[in-house]
């Protein structure tokens, strides 16, 4: 099996060589910025190009569960030719900016077609006609009624806010991922998709009448495929899964690791558990910041909940914005980063 490619191949800004015996000295710890507040809202005050990194994890199928209304698609019309069927991607300007990526009516004039049983008819690529089902799903509370309404805004938002070599991590679970990789080679291009990374973890309860869902998903794209930045070499390595298979000397270093990440969930008893329901593991984030960032750079996450992305990026020398809305999130993060400024909290600091 070869290995990846190194960090200065075609298309990724070539990382420094190092002496490998000269021992690496840790980077000072990195700023950190809590802002509670609606994410659209903060993001927007923010200048354009001023992050090299941005990790999004919305908060969809999360949180406390309610009954929801969601709408889905199917074609009313015979499936065309694959030539036919493939849309070109399209510009972020040629996105109707109030539609959920269908040639679409604004959802404000949705009104009472939207609810009837056989929902409404909109054009869709190429003029074929996709009817909209209504229907009740036991979801979570999201408070959207429209998930893709929510997050195209804050997508385009995310886009303008990254540096010229800078990546998006989008993670999400195995309901949205398809749908998500769809709308994201519309907004900002197919030809900016890096990778398709599967986190896998073996923990929890199994069902028996189905494959089990052990999985998330997280889609990559840069802002210049020709251009961004990301380091092989700063990645920590993990063990091969067949050592005798090669050299001792490689054995002993490790491999690099591929798209399939596997690792644990955060562990139920452990120096890194918060108790917020939807933290992930450093370990996750620690293997993204140290690829597609260095150290001094800006790291931005909206959706920031238990602060992972944040205390990782402190740790390793960036500077870390985070974003949320929720006071328990926040109370989380300032007990975990009490390091951190904190922004539009009753008596503290509010951005201008």
């Amino acid at each position: 099996m070869s290995e990846p490619p190194p960090a200065s191949a075609p298309g990724v800004a070539p990382a420094p060589t190092a002496d490998p015996a000269a021992p690496v000295p840790a980077p000072a710890a990195g700023s950190v910025e809590i802002h509670h507040g609606d994410n659209l809202e903060v993001i927007r005050r923010l200048p354009d190009a001023s992050f090299t990194l941005i990790y999004l994890d919305p908060p969809f199928n999360t949180g406390r569960p309610q009954e929801r209304s969601i709408e889905t698609a199917r074609s009313r019309h015979p499936s065309p030719s694959v030539a036919e069927s493939s849309p070109k991607p399209r510009s972020p300007a040629e996105t109707p900016a109030a539609t959920d990526g269908f040639d679409a009516e604004p959802r404000s004039q949705r009104g009472a077609a939207a609810s009837t049983p056989s929902g409404v008819v909109r054009r869709g690529f190429h003029g074929r006609e996709y009817e909209r089902i209504r229907g009740d799903l036991r979801a979570y509370d999201d408070t959207f009624d429209d998930y893709w309404g929510f997050l195209e805004p804050r997508l385009l938002e995310a886009w303008r806010l990254l540096a010229d070599d800078g990546t998006l991590y989008l993670h999400l679970d195995y309901r949205e991922a398809h749908y998500a990789k769809v709308l994201m080679d519309a907004l900002v291009g197919r030809e900016r998709f890096l990778n398709e990374l599967i986190w896998a973890y073996d923990y929890g309860a199994k069902t028996r009448k189905r494959w089990p869902t052990k999985h998330d998903t997280i889609l990559v794209y840069v802002k210049d495929p020709k251009a961004y930045w990301f380091d092989s070499d700063a990645v920590d390595r993990e063990p091969y899964m067949a050592p005798g298979l090669v050299t001792p000397e490689k054995a002993e270093r490790g491999k690099l690791p591929t798209d399939v990440w596997w690792h644990t969930i955060v562990p139920t008893t452990g120096r890194e558990k918060t108790g917020y329901p939807t933290q992930k593991p450093e370990g996750i984030l620690r293997r993204i910041v140290q690829a597609s960032s260095r150290p001094g750079d800006r790291v931005l996450d909206f959706f920031a909940g238990s602060g992972t992305t944040g205390a990782v990026a402190s740790t390793l020398g960036r500077d870390a914005v985070l974003v949320d809305h929720n006071p328990a999130a926040i109370a989380v993060m300032r007990e975990r980063m009490p390091h951190a400024r904190v922004f539009g909290v009753v008596g503290e600091q509010t951005l201008p």
